[in-house]
């Protein structure tokens, strides 16, 4: 007899699980975005800057600002990882204990574990 197991982790209720990526959209805990997009453990929100290459420390602001807790923060730079400057980097690195660029796929993954994880991190991703 054949028995199904499910592996998805539980996630308490009021998170902001990435269920969705691909043609331009995300699906956020149910809704659907088409910009690029902050996403925090309990909300999400567009996030206004055009593409990776334009990433400063200022676009990075609002996430201190919006969730000052913040530890972990993923870039999703869309179908590749994006190069981000050395100087762009030690800024990061003195704003968040851990920051890391992969492609948008990648962080939504990483980012549903480490909710999972009740971990407190953030990405800020490109639509694909």
């Amino acid at each position: 007899m054949e028995r199904k197991m499910d592996i998805t982790p539980v996630v308490p209720a009021g998170r902001q699980i990435i269920s969705a990526y691909g043609d331009g959209n995300f699906r956020i805990a149910g809704t659907v975005w088409s910009s690029p997009i902050l996403v925090f453990p309990t909300f999400s929100c567009s996030w206004d800057v055009s593409s990776p290459e334009s990433l400063t420390a200022e676009s990075f602001r609002s996430v201190q600002e919006y969730n000052p807790g913040i530890e972990i923060v993923l870039i999703g730079g869309g179908r590749t990882s994006p190069f981000l400057p050395t100087s762009l980097r030690q800024v990061l690195g003195e704003m968040f204990a851990s920051c890391d660029v992969m492609d948008t796929g990648a962080a939504c993954r990483t980012f549903n574990v480490l909710l999972a994880e009740d971990r407190r991190v953030a990405a800020a991703l490109f639509p694909v």
